[in-house]
């Protein structure tokens, strides 16, 4: 089973990102913060990470550079999911090493699509 680390400041999105992905048969931990969500990738093995942008302590393009600086989790898919619709918001996730980057509210079938593909999972 695919391991899925979404990061995300809203408990909401959280449980709808987990319920989400769950369902498609994902497993799903969780961090509150960018600087959690970093702590939990270098403690254990995902095969993608959801990315909230704008988060308290390290925002997701922090987090994602932090990534990307890491040997052991430079090949980690990271989708970035966000309220940040404009193209220079867009550019700077892709600067950073995002794979993927969605404008909220995600449709479920796009995130689930987007996360199979990234992992190499079938239906």
């Amino acid at each position: 089973m695919k391991k899925v680390l979404v990061v995300e400041d809203s408990a909401t999105a959280r449980a709808f990102y987990r319920s989400t992905l769950e369902s498609a048969g994902f497993c799903v931990d969780e961090a509150a913060n960018g600087l959690e969500g970093l702590e939990r990738a270098l403690l254990d093995r995902y095969d993608l990470a959801i990315v909230d942008i704008n988060m308290p302590k390290m925002d997701g393009y922090a987090m994602t550079r932090e990534l990307r600086g890491n040997p052991d989790l430079l090949g980690l898919p990271v989708v970035m999911v966000t309220t940040e619709a404009g193209a220079q918001d867009e550019a700077k996730a892709f600067d950073c090493g995002a794979n993927y980057y969605i404008v909220k509210p995600a449709d479920p079938r796009d995130l689930t699509l987007t996360a199979r593909l990234l992992t190499g999972s079938r239906p």
